[in-house]
């Protein structure tokens, strides 16, 4: 069988900075409770990772005690969830992915201006739920074409659509087509909301999924960009399974299948990847062939709440970053394991 491994897959850099995040509380604050606000990440393995050294999930402020730690996650929170976190003087560390505050930042914006703002997204998610907040009496929440009936707009004149930064690129784009019909004044976002990682993976697996029969997305249920990438291989016409890890994994998935695309959601450690490029080999021998189709260089520093609070601990946040090689620490686990393996790179284009 031959294995074609999507690159860019697997982590971002907003989920690095994040995991990073809770990991370095857990090692700068020993015996210390540390409360993350939902999970850091939408992957079940991270979360029970985390629990299981200690930490403590929640979905309510009320559940911290006064005085405590509590990270928000990945995801963002609403100003409510922020004003509470004080009410209670908690030391809040925000692991918000720097791609979702942006968002925040553009919906404050545009809502003093008085401006009506149409947020694109799943309106239960996490993410739309915390920029919703920023701005209640301004924002709508559209999900699909069928909502645009419903909108209450007031100046169609003063109108911007947002979208939350895991959609799928095609259901934006219907959606706001959709809107550009209905109102054709509305304003974009100064540059696309859509972060980098979901569409270089999106487009990746559209890219590489026509040479396999069969396409495997590591990654969570509740994951928003996995689920996304699955239902991108299944509408360009490869069936696509999504597998939180390969105890998941079906041998009838693979009747008649000689080539398999092989990628990750952006909160799914690389770790899960290579137990499924095992699994796969350990049943139906054959090669790994790494698919290069973009250049991903993104970083993003500690917060700086967290900075703060090791300067306070005596502990120099400088270069304290996450330094990960997904494709270095890959290429060893081949060689490590004697699975045969290259790399070819396909030129589509190059995002950092």
């Amino acid at each position: 069988m031959k294995i074609l491994l999507a690159n860019p897959r697997g982590f971002c850099a907003g989920v690095y900075m994040a995991i990073n995040v809770v990991d370095e509380l857990l090692t700068s604050c020993p015996g210390e409770a540390i409360y993350v606000y939902h999970e850091i990440v939408h992957n079940r393995h991270v979360v029970e990772r985390f629990r299981n050294r200690g930490v403590q999930f929640i979905e309510s402020i009320a559940d911290v005690p006064e005085g405590a730690i509590v990270v928000f996650s990945a995801h963002g929170v609403s100003p409510e969830v922020r004003a509470q976190a004080r009410a209670k003087q908690l030391r809040a560390i925000d692991a918000t992915c720097p791609l979702v505050t942006k968002v925040h930042a553009e919906a404050i914006r545009f809502a003093k201006r008085g401006w009506q703002i149409l947020l694109i997204g799943h309106r239960t998610h996490q993410e739309v739920v915390g920029t919703r907040g920023e701005a209640p009496d301004s924002i709508q929440v559209v999900e699909t074409p069928a909502d645009i009936p419903h909108l209450v707009i007031v100046d169609p004149t003063k109108l911007i659509y947002l979208t939350q930064t895991t959609l799928s690129i095609d259901d934006a784009a219907t959606v706001i087509r959709a809107l550009k019909e209905a109102f054709p004044e509305i304003k974009e976002p100064p540059s696309s909301d859509i972060c980098y990682a979901t569409t270089n993976r999106q487009t990746a697996v559209r890219a590489i999924a026509p040479q396999a029969q069969l396409v495997l997305v590591v990654g969570s249920r509740n994951s928003s960009n996995s689920l996304r990438l699955t239902e991108i291989a299944e509408i360009d016409g490869t069936p696509a399974r999504l597998i939180d890890d390969a105890s998941e994994l079906r041998s009838e998935w693979f009747i008649g299948v000689d080539t398999v695309l092989l990628t990750a959601g952006a909160s799914a450690p690389e770790d899960l990847v290579h137990a499924v490029i095992e699994s796969l080999v350990r049943a139906f021998g054959g090669e790994v062939e790494q698919v290069d189709v973009f250049d991903e260089r993104m970083e993003f520093g500690l917060p700086g709440s967290l900075r703060s609070l090791l300067r306070e601990r005596g502990i120099d946040p400088e270069g304290r970053r996450i330094s990960l090689d997904r494709e270095r620490d890959t290429a060893v686990f081949l060689e490590e394991r004697g699975i045969a393996h290259h790399t070819v790179t396909l030129t589509i284009g190059r995002s950092t």
